[in-house]
């Protein structure tokens, strides 16, 4: 008999459509952890609504809660998709799902803003270094002297998503790895229940593009010597990448991909303090020095105001439940700020900086 969650819903109640990821794709990882949360936290589906932008990542949508509404948008805008659905109804919760190049290139710009406005919102970059729908070309956060066959080698220093949203104020910062659930799992249920934005910044190693092309079974290798009479693609079953034991607090665990590159993870020490901005950032600095991926809770602030704080919106009813009574501005309301405008007080902006 299927296991039951405190509202009576199974599992099956928190599906979407079956993926069309690779095989082995991290992503696949990312979506299974979101679904068992929430089910673990007995949330209704009917309650939550999900983003997206552009990339492997963003098809998220499809591929859960097939009973909560979604909406995957343009590239880099999946932060704007959220903050006017959320305004617009305060009692839902959001979880937004994007990639490394989806939010730290064509969608920078949207993340910052976004985290300066801590929108409540779960916000989700699953993180593997390449632009997979595209064939595999540097991410901005590709190490720097990465080589890839079609592409050559990595020129430049990568942006890391974490150093990113701490910068920028973020009230809620973690890493992970994908293969290691229990804590991808923890975080997520954390982040749900933050009152701002959470940034979980999610290693999904990509078994498509992070492999090496030398071997004469390799599809690259193929591909450069073959007569094509059309273009296809096949990629091979592999198995995900999962941790077998938890990491203990200050563990380092080296961690061998698919491609056999090895990525060496570091569990924050014990005596870390998630509530320290500044040590967060020196942690993740350190974690250059020491050439290892620093994963867990590395920030959070309970007090900064949210979106909704600032713009004072009602929490007994969103917006959208509003009828036009309560929305239009009356008569008296329209005739008083008409006689601000032509009294000589001072102008309130005119929207372009001015």
């Amino acid at each position: 008999m299927a296991r039951v969650n405190k509202i009576g819903l199974t599992m099956k109640d928190y599906r979407g459509a079956p993926s069309t990821l690779c095989q082995g794709c991290g992503h696949n990882s990312i979506l299974s952890q979101i679904m068992s949360a929430l089910f673990e936290m007995s949330v209704q589906p009917e309650d939550v609504v999900k983003f997206s932008g552009i990339g492997c990542s963003s098809k998220a949508p499809t591929y859960m809660l097939s009973r909560s509404f979604g909406f995957n948008g343009l590239h880099g805008r999946m932060p704007a998709l959220a903050t006017g659905a959320l305004v617009a109804d305060v009692t839902m919760k959001g979880i937004g799902m994007s990639g490394d190049g989806d939010t730290a290139s064509i969608g920078m710009g949207h993340f910052k803003h976004v985290i300066r406005r801590n929108l409540p919102l779960v916000y989700i970059v699953a993180n593997n270094g390449v632009y997979g729908l595209t064939k595999g070309q540097f991410a901005p956060t590709a190490e720097k002297g990465l080589v890839l066959k079609r592409h050559g080698e990595n020129p430049y220093m990568p942006i890391d998503v974490c150093m990113e949203a701490i910068a920028s104020g973020a009230s809620f910062v973690a890493r992970t790895f994908a293969g290691d659930p229990k804590q991808l799992r923890t975080l997520i249920k954390a982040a749900f229940h933050h009152r701002g934005l959470a940034v979980i910044d999610v290693v999904s190693p990509c078994v498509t593009f992070n492999n090496e092309p030398q071997s004469h079974f390799s599809y690259a290798w193929a591909r450069d010597h073959e007569a094509p009479l059309h273009t296809m693609d096949f990629i091979p079953a592999e198995e995900e990448i999962y941790l077998e034991e938890p990491m203990e607090p200050g563990e380092v665990r080296e961690i061998r991909l698919h491609d056999g590159s090895v990525v060496l993870l570091k569990q924050v020490e014990s005596d870390h303090d998630p509530t320290d901005r500044l040590a967060a950032i020196r942690a993740i600095e350190r974690s250059y020095q020491e050439g290892v991926l620093l994963t867990g809770l590395l920030y959070i602030n309970t007090e900064k105001p949210t979106l909704f704080d600032i713009l004072n919106l009602p929490e007994d009813k969103p917006l959208n439940r509003m009828d036009e009574a309560i929305l239009r501005p009356s008569r008296e309301t329209l005739e008083m700020l008409n006689q601000e405008f032509f009294s000589g007080a001072a102008p309130r902006g005119n929207g372009h900086g001015g």
